[in-house]
């Protein structure tokens, strides 16, 4: 199983940024795919998920109703699509995915066991 995250970058509070987990080496509808960032000195946490059969999302309370989690089971891809950005933001993203953590509103992101991780990328966003 390979991922890679990648959209990445350098934007300023209240810009917009796209990222994509395009992934290979396993049956993409059979697995959930969870967002992670981590900031520096600060431990990881989960920010989104979106289950295989897209009807289960989770957001951390501080992304709702700015970011949306999408995935194309024919592209074999997830999206993390950021709209007003806030330099609390900042981190490295990592996508990870796994078939059998609960992905529904309501469960709790550190309860997550998942398997397989991509190389993350960077996310900076100034004020």
């Amino acid at each position: 199983v390979q991922l890679q995250a990648s959209g990445g970058g350098l934007v300023q509070a209240g810009d917009s940024l796209r990222l994509s987990c395009a992934a290979s080496g396993l049956t993409f509808s059979r697995y959930h795919i969870a967002w992670f960032r981590q900031a520096s000195g600060k431990d990881r946490e989960a920010v989104a998920c979106i289950n295989n059969r897209k009807d289960g999302t989770y957001y951390l309370d501080s992304v709702k109703d700015r970011f949306s989690v999408s995935r194309d089971n024919v592209k074999n891809t997830a999206y993390l699509q950021m709209n007003n950005l806030k330099p609390e933001d900042t981190g490295i993203y990592h996508c990870a995915t796994d078939t059998s953590f609960l992905c529904f509103e309501g469960t709790p992101g550190s309860s997550w066991i998942v398997g397989y991780w991509g190389q993350g990328t960077q996310v900076t966003v100034s004020s």
